[in-house]
């Protein structure tokens, strides 16, 4: 039977087919001429969770009293080993009722903007911009604005134009994902205070997606200030997910980090999406939080060391220019300017066996863009990357 059109949920309707499907979907026609198909499509650790974190997660899975209903905000043991995880991470000082847990990343975004805005508001994101934001955004009655990060500013937004867009548009959440997908620039310290600063004197919203905050190098200095001025609690909320550092995106965990009384309207969200996050996964990160930190660090460190065999990778290809890069992507200009980037994305996995997401998904002017997931591939798998653009070059 049937249905015509006007049976679905127009806003639902309008949106696009997931894009990470659509494009894994094209390596059915690669016969396998080029070697074994690299996918660098969809954020996925290149390596296993840690043995203790396994074996945990299959005790716990006997234990019968977390196949019950569980707190609402998650459960008590990881919401207190997250609180003070982020105020180490972030100098502050965070209590459980700072936190709730939800399942996964996405699910925390959906859960903010339904607790911070009502059908109608206008929510400030970025161009380019993380896709599936943006179709939460629709498919809750709230009304996307864009601004614009430009190339030559590494992608970056710039606070003047951030409050430009909050006067013009009369928006009620500044939502930003730093380090950013797909982009993978990590916003400097300075810029994200300045926008913090703007919103606090417009009283906007400030959201932000941490899911990559875990793999940012350098010295070991706060990466913000943010949840240090004396009003954050009424402003700001990072958003932040288990799946990568923990290599454990099939367990769906994620988290809100806000001020308590945030965290009391996101439980009543939370309450009529899934009651609760899944009780074994969470109960396993609760003692790998404070156990993993060496393994974790490892893991940055190896995850920096991809990201520069990828840029030097990509320094042998002539044509193709990273244009920002960090964490776990980098967004790549491609040498084929007047080919949609859906069709190089295409032309990649079926003539070249390697896989990543086309520039178009993420919004508008994004067509001489791809995003790769170079974190998704060890050094070797990089440098066969690079042989692959260079053949890929010469016979186009």
């Amino acid at each position: 039977m049937s249905f015509p059109q006007t049976a679905f949920n127009p806003a639902v309707r309008a949106l696009t087919a997931p894009p990470i499907p659509t494009v894994q979907a094209w390596a059915t026609n690669y016969g396998g001429h080029a070697g074994p198909l690299i996918d660098l499509s969809q954020a996925v650790p290149g390596y296993p969770p840690h043995p203790s974190l396994l074996k945990d997660i299959a005790t716990l899975a006997h234990d019968r009293t977390l196949a019950g209903y569980g707190d609402i905000e998650g459960e008590p043991a990881l919401r207190a080993a997250f609180a003070h995880y982020t105020s180490m991470q972030l100098g502050t000082s965070l209590e459980a009722n700072n936190v709730q847990i939800t399942s996964g990343c996405n699910q925390a975004f959906v859960v903010s903007m339904l607790t911070l805005a009502g059908r109608g508001d206008r929510v400030l994101l970025t161009n380019p911009c993380f896709f599936n934001n943006e179709a939460a955004l629709a498919m809750l009655g709230l009304e996307p604005r864009f601004v614009t990060c430009a190339p030559e500013n590494g992608f970056i937004p710039k606070p003047e134009d951030v409050a430009r867009a909050i006067d013009n548009d009369d928006i009620r959440v500044v939502a930003l994902v730093s380090p950013n997908n797909p982009t993978g620039a990590v916003y400097p310290r300075e810029t994200l205070a300045d926008i913090q600063r703007i919103c606090l004197e417009r009283g906007v919203w400030l959201v932000i997606d941490e899911t990559y905050a875990d793999f940012i190098g350098g010295n070991n200095a706060p990466r913000h200030d943010l949840l240090t001025t004396s009003e954050w609690e009424n402003n700001t909320v990072l958003l932040y997910s288990f799946s990568k550092v923990y290599c454990t995106p099939g367990l769906r965990v994620g988290a809100i980090t806000g001020g308590a009384d945030v965290i009391v309207e996101t439980t009543k969200v939370m309450d009529n999406l899934q009651i609760c996050a899944p009780r074994h996964a969470q109960s396993a990160l609760a003692n790998a939080l404070p156990a993993l930190g060496d393994w974790r660090q490892g893991n940055s460190h190896e995850i920096e060391q991809r990201a520069e065999a990828f840029r030097s990778t990509i320094a042998t290809c002539a044509g193709w220019k990273i244009m920002a890069v960090g964490a776990y992507f980098a967004y790549v200009k491609h040498p084929f300017s007047d080919t949609p980037s859906m069709d190089v994305a295409a032309h990649m996995a079926q003539d070249a066996g390697v896989l990543c997401l086309p520039g178009m998904f993420f919004g508008e002017d994004q067509d001489n863009y791809l995003r790769i997931a170079f974190a998704n591939a060890d050094v070797g798998e990089i440098a066969e990357l690079g042989n692959r653009l260079k053949r890929l070059t010469a016979t186009r």
